[in-house]
Order: structure tokens, then C-alpha cells, then sequence
């Protein structure tokens, strides 16, 4: 399908090069839940793990916009990279927001473009976050279990909080060479089974003063998350539309010519799923101003409404290109069923729909989002 995210043509055509090449492995890679080491390195090797860092700190310079349309292009070939790569970019993202308006990330910039992939643990922490951070000379004694925490096998930077002293949390970054760091592979799920999501196992690891990022109180909403859930959730709706255009795609391919009146209803419906999700990212994108979008509940409020219904439409694309070709799509021996099962991870991300709607109705009638 044709993307309507603003792209570079380089850097999209360089991401389906890369696609290609890893679209071989896929489906074993999904029988053994192995993550694809080989497509970090790539990733790394050509750029485009720093691609949205700014030009003037050694990076790519790409877009907001831009860095979707290589995941979405990354996505139609190798969903659990896409994703995985996906958390790894967000967190770039938000550090591009942040210097945007006038904050300091060169630290985390000349990271990732001396080859460090990102690693996320935000889904799971939100903001109450988990584990126990102590106070020591020069830092903390830190110690927790985050789960999933996505590429972590193939990551090099924890980006994480933890509960300090009760009452707050503790942002952070702890590089996962890090004495006490180490992970356990408990990612066995149903689809994005090579994502590498497993649990990263935190025990005593000391965590220097200047690697915290933030210290603030807990379960009071953080105006930090306002920023992530505006940087995050297009780039990572955009991997999973790649997935929704892959099912399209096939579903044409398969069926050509058919002319059955049921079937020509359903490929419709197919496609109408898939216009309103690409329609939704789209405007994600164009309302985040290529990361200049402002901080505030309202913006996160209207990202997050954006993101279940997207994911809504995302699923119902792939579960009804299942129904538009049949048994055929049905069957383990065609990709539809293994991208059926990897769209289904999109409504898991930050917020399900019962506490997106809760969230968005808060902030629309005057309150606090979490409350």
C-alpha cells in the first residue's frame, strides 16, 4: 500500500532493503521466539538507529513523520523488529522533543549515535513504576524486575524508573552491561514472538546521581508522560500499520479477480479498516508538529483516543483479510495468521481502551487524568 506519511524516499527505500533481507527469517524466528540480532546491527550499521537524532549532534536529522514511514516499511516485512525497533526510536523521540524546546539531550544523543539502542520499560512502569531504589554516596542501590522490556537482548540502555522511598519514583538510565543487570527470557506469547520482550532482572545495581533523570511523586500524573505519549505512540501505531498493510497486500495478491459479491463485501470493509487506521496515524503525525506539540494533558488525551481507536481499526484489517480469503488465511502455512497474531499486540501499548476512555474523559471534564 502506498504510505501517506510523509517519508524519505532514502531512508524508507533503505528500510525496505532491510526488510527484504530479514523477511526470510520471519517465520522461523517466530517458531523459536529468537530475536533477530542481525537486524540491530543493521539497523545500527545504516543509520537509521540514529536517524531522528539532530543533524548537529551527529545524527540523521530525520522527522518525526519520517522515522514512521521507515517502521511502517520495516513493519510489512518483520513485525517484532518493527515493534522492538519502535521503543528504541520513541525514546529518541522524546529526547528530540526535548531539545526542541530548549532541553538538554546531547548525553543521550551522542549514545545512540555512537550505536546504543534504547531500551523501554515504560509500558509496564507507568507511573507508578516498581522495585526499590536506596540512597547511597554518589546514587542509589537499585533493585526491580521490568517487564516487557523490548530488544533488551540486543539493547545497550535501560531506560527506566523505580519506586524510591515509597513516595516517589526515580527516572533513570542503567546500561544493561551493568553489574547486577541481567535478564530472564520469559517472552512466550502469542504473536511479536521475536521481539525479544523479555524481563530485565535489576539486583543491587548502583545507579550514579547523574544518570537520574527525573524525581517526582508517585502516583500523581507526571507532565514527563504527556511528552512520551505524544513522541511514542505514532511511531509505534506506524510499525504496527506496516503489519496492517502487509495483510492487505497479501489479500490482494491472493485473491486477484475474484468476483463473489461476499467476498468483494468483505475486502471492502478490509479496506475501509485500513483507510480510518492510516487516516489516524497520519493525523497523529501531523499533530505532533514534527515534535513540537505542547505540553499538555489535553494533547496526550487526544494521542491516546487516537491510539484505541487506531489499534481497533489496525485489528479489524488483518482479522478481516483472515475473512475475506478464508480457510486459506487460516492456516499456519500463510503469513495472514502470523500477522493476525502480531496485530493483536497494538492494544496492549499504553492505554487499553477501559482506562484510555477513563483518562480522556477526565481531562475533557476538568480533572486530573489518573485521579
Amino acid at each position: 500500500m502506498t504510505s501517506t506519511i510523509t517519508s524519505d524516499t532514502d531512508r524508507v527505500a533503505l528500510a525496505r532493503t532491510i526488510g527484504e533481507t530479514l523477511r526470510t527469517e520471519v517465520a522461523e524466528r517466530d517458531r523459536t521466539g529468537e530475536i533477530s540480532v542481525a537486524a540491530f546491527d543493521l539497523l545500527r550499521s545504516s543509520g537509521l538507529s540514529a536517524a531522528l537524532v539532530p543533524v548537529e549532534f551527529g545524527g540523521g536529522g530525520a522527522g518525526h513523520a519520517e522515522m514512521g514511514a521507515v517502521l511502517r516499511e520495516l513493519g510489512a516485512h518483520d513485525p517484532s523488529t518493527a515493534v522492538a525497533f519502535a521503543m528504541h526510536s520513541h525514546l529518541v523521540a522524546a529526547q528530540v522533543w526535548r531539545h526542541k524546546h530548549g532541553i538538554d539531550a546531547s548525553g543521550v544523543f551522542a549514545k545512540v549515535v555512537g550505536g546504543a539502542i534504547l531500551v523501554s520499560t515504560g509500558a509496564s512502569d507507568w507511573v507508578d513504576s516498581n522495585g526499590m531504589a536506596v540512597p547511597v554516596d554518589g546514587g542509589y542501590r537499585v533493585s526491580a524486575r521490568k517487564a516487557p522490556a523490548s530488544g533488551c537482548e540486543v539493547g545497550d540502555v535501560l531506560v527506566t524508573s523505580v519506586r524510591l522511598a515509597g513516595e516517589q519514583v526515580l527516572h533513570c538510565a542503567i546500561p544493561i552491561s551493568a553489574d547486577g543487570v541481567r535478564i530472564e527470557k520469559t517472552w512466550d506469547t502469542l504473536g511479536l514472538r521475536a521481539s525479544g520482550s523479555h524481563t530485565v532482572v535489576l539486583e543491587d545495581v548502583f545507579v550514579p546521581d547523574a544518570a537520574v533523570s527525573l524525581i517526582r511523586p508517585a502516583g500523581a500524573w507526571p507532565a514527563v508522560l504527556n511528552v512520551v505519549m505524544g513522541a511514542a505512540l505514532p511511531l509505534i501505531l506506524a510499525a504496527y500499520l506496516g503489519i496492517a498493510d502487509a495483510a492487505v497486500d497479501l489479500t490482494a495478491h491472493l485473491l486477484r479477480g475474484r468476483a463473489d459479491d461476499h467476498t468483494l463485501q468483505t475486502a471492502g470493509e478490509m479496506l475501509n479498516a485500513h483507510t480510518t487506521a492510516d487516516d489516524l496515524v497520519t493525523a497523529m503525525f501531523t499533530d505532533s508538529a514534527d515534535l513540537t506539540f505542547p505540553n499538555t494533558d489535553a494533547y496526550a488525551a487526544r494521542a491516546l483516543s487516537r491510539k484505541t481507536v487506531a489499534a481497533e481499526a489496525l485489528i479489524t484489517t488483518v482479522s478481516l483479510a483472515i475473512e475475506t480469503t478464508g480457510g486459506a488465511g487460516y492456516s499456519r502455512t500463510c503469513d495472514l495468521e502470523r500477522l493476525y497474531r502480531d496485530i493483536l499486540g497494538a492494544q496492549f501499548h499504553p492505554l487499553p481502551r477501559p482506562k484510555q476512555t477513563r483518562f480522556t474523559g477526565r481531562v475533557l471534564l476538568g480533572h486530573d487524568p489518573i485521579g
